[in-house]
Protein backbone atom coordinates (compact mmCIF):
# COMPACT_ATOMS: atom_id res chain seq x y z
CA UNK A 1 0.00 0.00 0.00
CA UNK A 2 1.35 3.32 -1.48
CA UNK A 3 1.16 6.08 1.69
CA UNK A 4 1.05 9.81 0.70
CA UNK A 5 4.17 11.59 2.27
CA UNK A 6 3.96 15.78 2.73
CA UNK A 7 5.65 17.80 0.48
CA UNK A 8 8.37 18.87 4.21
CA UNK A 9 9.46 15.14 3.67
CA UNK A 10 9.67 15.37 -0.05
CA UNK A 11 11.50 18.54 -0.32
CA UNK A 12 13.77 17.22 2.30
CA UNK A 13 14.62 14.32 0.11
CA UNK A 14 15.33 16.53 -2.42
CA UNK A 15 17.36 18.91 -0.71
CA UNK A 16 19.38 15.86 0.36
CA UNK A 17 20.20 14.21 -2.91
CA UNK A 18 21.02 17.75 -4.17
CA UNK A 19 23.76 17.94 -1.07
CA UNK A 20 25.09 14.80 -1.92
CA UNK A 21 25.55 15.43 -5.48
CA UNK A 22 27.35 18.71 -4.81
CA UNK A 23 29.20 17.03 -1.90
CA UNK A 24 30.43 13.83 -3.62
CA UNK A 25 31.15 14.71 -7.40
CA UNK A 26 34.20 17.08 -8.45
CA UNK A 27 32.33 18.71 -11.18
CA UNK A 28 30.43 20.67 -9.52
CA UNK A 29 33.81 22.41 -7.77
CA UNK A 30 33.83 23.61 -11.99
CA UNK A 31 29.99 24.27 -12.53
CA UNK A 32 29.37 26.25 -9.82
CA UNK A 33 32.28 28.81 -9.42
CA UNK A 34 31.45 29.41 -13.57
CA UNK A 35 27.65 29.95 -12.28
CA UNK A 36 28.44 32.41 -9.92
CA UNK A 37 30.77 33.95 -12.03
CA UNK A 38 28.05 34.39 -14.73
CA UNK A 39 25.75 35.74 -12.30
CA UNK A 40 27.93 37.98 -11.02
CA UNK A 41 29.13 39.14 -14.52
CA UNK A 42 25.86 39.43 -15.12
CA UNK A 43 24.71 41.78 -12.66
CA UNK A 44 27.89 43.96 -13.55
CA UNK A 45 27.03 44.34 -17.48
CA UNK A 46 22.76 44.99 -16.30
CA UNK A 47 22.07 42.63 -18.62
CA UNK A 48 18.06 42.67 -19.83
CA UNK A 49 15.01 40.87 -17.88
CA UNK A 50 15.05 38.16 -21.06
CA UNK A 51 18.93 37.53 -20.76
CA UNK A 52 18.84 36.86 -16.39
CA UNK A 53 16.63 34.51 -18.12
CA UNK A 54 18.63 32.54 -20.15
CA UNK A 55 21.56 33.37 -17.85
CA UNK A 56 19.56 31.36 -14.91
CA UNK A 57 18.03 28.86 -17.65
CA UNK A 58 21.67 27.60 -18.07
CA UNK A 59 22.41 27.53 -15.06
CA UNK A 60 20.03 25.29 -14.12
CA UNK A 61 20.50 22.94 -16.94
CA UNK A 62 23.82 22.15 -16.39
CA UNK A 63 23.45 21.74 -13.00
CA UNK A 64 20.50 19.34 -13.22
CA UNK A 65 22.16 17.45 -15.67
CA UNK A 66 25.18 17.07 -13.25
CA UNK A 67 22.52 15.66 -10.72
CA UNK A 68 20.89 13.41 -13.06
CA UNK A 69 24.04 12.43 -14.07
CA UNK A 70 25.49 11.41 -10.30
CA UNK A 71 22.08 9.54 -10.06
CA UNK A 72 22.86 7.44 -12.88
CA UNK A 73 26.38 7.10 -11.56
CA UNK A 74 25.10 5.89 -8.13
CA UNK A 75 22.45 3.77 -9.57
CA UNK A 76 25.46 1.83 -11.43
CA UNK A 77 27.45 1.49 -8.93
CA UNK A 78 24.37 -0.29 -6.92
CA UNK A 79 24.22 -2.65 -9.89
CA UNK A 80 27.34 -3.01 -11.57
CA UNK A 81 29.29 -6.90 -10.91
CA UNK A 82 31.50 -6.45 -13.52
CA UNK A 83 32.13 -4.01 -16.50
CA UNK A 84 28.52 -4.59 -18.29
CA UNK A 85 28.85 -2.84 -21.51
CA UNK A 86 24.76 -1.45 -21.39
CA UNK A 87 25.88 0.76 -18.02
CA UNK A 88 28.98 1.93 -19.38
CA UNK A 89 27.46 3.21 -22.80
CA UNK A 90 24.36 4.90 -19.80
CA UNK A 91 26.69 6.45 -18.32
CA UNK A 92 28.82 7.68 -21.42
CA UNK A 93 25.45 9.05 -22.27
CA UNK A 94 25.01 10.70 -19.10
CA UNK A 95 28.02 12.23 -19.27
CA UNK A 96 27.65 13.22 -22.75
CA UNK A 97 23.95 14.84 -21.95
CA UNK A 98 26.41 17.40 -18.94
CA UNK A 99 28.21 17.79 -21.98
CA UNK A 100 25.45 19.06 -24.32
CA UNK A 101 24.37 21.02 -21.50
CA UNK A 102 27.81 22.68 -20.74
CA UNK A 103 28.22 23.66 -24.58
CA UNK A 104 24.91 25.02 -24.85
CA UNK A 105 25.20 26.99 -21.61
CA UNK A 106 28.95 28.54 -22.72
CA UNK A 107 26.97 29.30 -26.12
CA UNK A 108 24.76 31.36 -24.41
CA UNK A 109 26.86 32.95 -22.01
CA UNK A 110 28.83 33.92 -24.96
CA UNK A 111 26.31 35.15 -26.83
CA UNK A 112 25.36 37.67 -24.34
CA UNK A 113 28.80 38.34 -22.79
CA UNK A 114 30.55 38.98 -25.51
CA UNK A 115 28.97 41.64 -26.94
CA UNK A 116 28.52 43.85 -24.06
CA UNK A 117 32.52 43.19 -23.05
CA UNK A 118 33.42 44.54 -26.60
CA UNK A 119 31.09 47.13 -26.44
CA UNK A 120 32.05 48.40 -22.70
CA UNK A 121 36.03 47.95 -23.89
CA UNK A 122 35.75 49.15 -27.44
CA UNK A 123 33.38 51.51 -27.32
CA UNK A 124 29.71 51.66 -29.24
Amino acid sequence: MHMSRCWTHKFADAFRGLWRAVRTQSSFTVHIPLAIAALVLAGMLSVSPFEWCLIVLAIGCVLAAEVFNTAIESLAQVHDVGHHPRIRDALDMASGAVLVAAITSGVIGLTIFVPKLFSLVFGN
